[in-house]
């Protein structure tokens, strides 16, 4: 076993020093009626020995050496420590007589502990034995790389501003020109609403040639939320409004006493909300509403209308959400109404859209099972039933029919750099009239959020749905959208938004499908909180396999944003 070199020395002399011992006795005719211990011929005083602490003796023994007995005297007595929950050490430990500077028999140097930052320095300090404890020393402070090129957060932040009592350090900002919203009671309530004026140069989406106009836009936006440990009420209520300077024929070439207005509402609320009854179980609900008009250059708009009939969609849903453990099963039950607004014509005489209303009831299953943290596949299921208030349509149809959804997909949060919905799936709707026939496509729908960096954010939007018609022969529209858009800061105030927008509309059994492209950028300057200004550049065509019907406009707009 190697051992440092002065306690070699030291216990060579020890030796030497026993050996004389044992010879004066011998020769002193000394009887060994008993062996005598290395301690009593240290110790003059037996039993004293077993109340010094053992710490004492291995100090006393490194630092002074054998003849300083300044621990073994009589004047100086130590109680012994008590050995109570000690877990007690057989033979010798390795490092044991090695000295500070010296190796170990497990070739293991024996550091000095630092003392703590203001702590006194002792002299003679020995380190510390290396089994008295096995847990590292606490971090003084963080590493250097931690807090390396750092931005300097203001006192305020830190809560440390002189002359006032400390405070709780306050988050960082993410989005310094977000808005911030008040509280009343436990309910967080932002509001914004947009003001802005443009040029259109086809609002009517006319084919043989383009009829521009001035127009201007109020889209007042609300935001409700609660700030419950349990429970949850989220209402989002988006509106807007678009009027024209000019009114225009209400077909091309077709001149007409009184023209036809295109101002436009729009409106988009839902509140959703969620009833905790244990950890596992949860009551949905949620109640919306929608309201607008069909698009220009629609098949469903009435020739000679002076306005566009407005429509309005009202429904609600009742749920129930269960886990079991990584599998969660929902299923709810949905209730919706459509009804339209009669057509007031350019001759005077209004015309009933009663055809046009409808009722639906169906529900929805859906399963999910959390593979990992972070993806959760599903499977879900919708089927429903479409009934209309008048059994026969304008042109002899009956529209009322039955139909549903089946598709698969995965919802996924990868280190919040990915997250979304992605899901493909079928869609089929059979309907009562023999004459149309049974409607059926691929359903894909996702909403996809890629963090590219921390100034870029890529979105990706995809929707299917089944929409009533009235076209002769024509059972229904199988309306798909596919939308890229693309958020880049340029600066913390400014922040550039390009959008591509891609979508197909099949008339099925009608030989008719409309495609669509958009492509629009956007421009907002943040002057603080509560001020944005916006410019918007939009182009938008409509191609269609019917003569006649393809159309293209160019919209500019430029308007302010006034949020809290």
């Amino acid at each position: 076993m190697t051992r440092g070199r002065g306690s070699g020395c030291r216990r060579r002399v020890l030796r030497v020093r026993l050996a004389l011992a044992c010879g004066v006795a011998m020769a002193a005719g000394i009887a060994p009626s008993h062996a005598q211990m290395l301690s009593d011929l240290l110790n003059p005083n037996p039993g004293r020995f077993a109340q010094i602490p053992d710490g004492a003796l291995r100090r006393a023994d490194r630092t002074q050496g054998i003849r300083s007995t300044d621990a073994l005297t009589p004047d100086r007595e130590v109680p012994a420590s008590s050995r109570i929950g000690q877990i007690p050490t057989y033979g010798i430990p390795a490092a044991s007589g090695a000295s500070d500077d010296g190796f170990d028999s497990l070739n293991r140097k024996r550091k000095v502990a630092k003392p703590l930052p203001g702590a006194p320095k002792l002299k003679g300090a020995v380190a510390p034995d290396p089994y008295a404890s096995m847990k590292p020393l606490p971090r003084i402070s963080p590493p250097p790389s931690q807090s390396a090129n750092k931005t300097r957060l203001p006192p305020a932040m830190t809560g440390a501003v002189a002359g006032q009592p400390y405070r709780k350090q306050l988050k960082p900002d993410l989005d310094p020109f977000g808005a911030v919203g008040d509280y009343v009671g436990s309910f967080l309530i932002k509001g914004a609403v947009e003001i802005g004026g443009g040029y259109d140069s086809n609002p009517g989406r006319f084919n043989d040639k383009e009829r521009g106009s001035a127009f201007y836009r109020i889209a007042p936006e609300l935001l409700i939320a609660t700030d419950w440990e349990r429970h949850s009420i989220v209402a989002d209520l988006r509106g807007s409004f678009t009027g024209y300077d000019k009114t225009f024929p209400s077909a091309p070439g077709v001149a007409s006493s009184v023209p036809t207005v295109l101002d436009r509402p729009d409106f988009t609320g839902t509140v959703k909300g969620r009833l905790d009854v244990s950890r596992d179980t949860g009551i949905l609900s949620e109640l919306r509403l929608r309201i607008g008009t069909d698009n220009p250059g629609s098949p469903n708009i009435q020739a000679g209308l002076s306005k566009y009939p407005i429509f309005a969609t009202t429904g609600g849903s009742l749920g129930i959400e269960q886990n079991f453990n990584r599998l969660q099963i929902t299923a709810s039950a949905t209730a919706d109404h459509t009804a339209y607004q009669d057509s007031k014509l350019t001759d005077g005489t209004t015309y009933s859209n009663n055809d046009r209303n409808f009722n639906t009831f169906g529900g929805v299953a859906r399963a999910s099972y959390e593979v990992m943290p972070g993806l959760k596949p599903f499977g879900e299921v919708q089927g429903d039933t479409r009934v209309h208030e008048v059994k026969v349509d304008r042109n002899g149809y009956q529209r009322d029919s039955n139909g549903g959804y089946a598709k698969v997909g995965t919802t996924f949060e990868f280190t919040r750099l990915l997250t979304g919905e992605l899901s493909i799936g079928y869609a089929m709707r059979s309907y009562q009239d023999p004459r149309l026939t049974q409607l059926t496509g691929l359903l894909t729908s996702g909403s996809l959020v890629w963090s590219a960096s921390p100034l870029t954010t890529v979105k990706f939007i995809a929707n299917t749905s089944v929409d009533e018609t009235t076209v002769p022969g024509v059972a229904g529209v199988l309306t798909r959208t596919y939308t890229a858009e693309v958020d880049h800061d340029f600066r913390r105030w400014l922040t550039g938004i390009g959008k591509f927008t891609y979508g197909t509309l099949d008339y099925q059994n009608g030989n008719r499908l409309d495609t669509i492209y958009s492509v629009s950028g956007d421009l907002i300057y943040k002057l603080n909180r509560n001020l944005w200004v916006k410019g918007t550049l939009r182009r938008d065509w409509l191609e269609s396999n019917v003569p006649g019907m393809s159309s293209a406009s160019t919209v500019m707009m430029l308007g302010v944003r006034v949020q809290n």
